[in-house]
């Protein structure tokens, strides 16, 4: 297992179901409140977990091997995916993979990344802001469901990297 920065490693086809579990779990936390009861109802278990199998190429995570506690992946110029489990918020953990997908976007040849924040997840909007990201308006983000294109209005958020 190849360990990057700040505890920063890639992800293991084997954590999967976990990492599954931890998007799940914080995604209902942060999102199910704010989004359309359509969208909520389609953001499965079943469904992180068949995205996470899918993307885990491109995730990094902090946590122990067989049991981490937050990730992120980048997809072209975007900040895709951030999460970290409840337990686990205001260690740092966020920060450091939040520093490590900016540094491999800038690796990528990313100038000006962007990611897209759920209106009214005020907590992620301030921890952007703490670091450096900028709110630039809105704009539709167009998600992949298991029906198919969900599109859904989100804040967008920019930063030079």
């Amino acid at each position: 297992m190849k360990v990057l920065s700040h505890g920063v490693r890639a992800a293991q086809a084997g954590e999967v179901g976990h990492l599954a579990w931890v998007w799940y779990q914080s995604w209902q936390d942060a999102h199910a409140g704010i989004v359309p009861p359509e969208l909520t109802r389609l953001r499965t278990l079943e469904s992180f977990t068949d995205r996470m199998r899918a993307a885990v190429p491109n995730v990094r995570v902090v946590g122990p091997s067989g049991a981490p506690v937050g990730f992120c992946m980048v997809e072209g110029d975007e900040l895709y995916q951030l999460f970290v489990s409840a337990e686990s918020r205001g260690s740092g953990i966020a920060a450091a993979l939040l520093a490590d997908g900016e540094a491999r976007l800038a690796a990528n040849g990313v100038q000006t990344a962007w990611l897209a924040c759920a209106i009214g997840n005020e907590r992620a909007a301030r921890f952007y802001e703490k670091h450096g990201w900028r709110r630039v308006g809105n704009m539709i983000n167009h998600l992949d469901t298991p029906e198919g294109p969900f599109d859904l209005e989100v804040w967008r958020y920019e930063k030079g990297v």
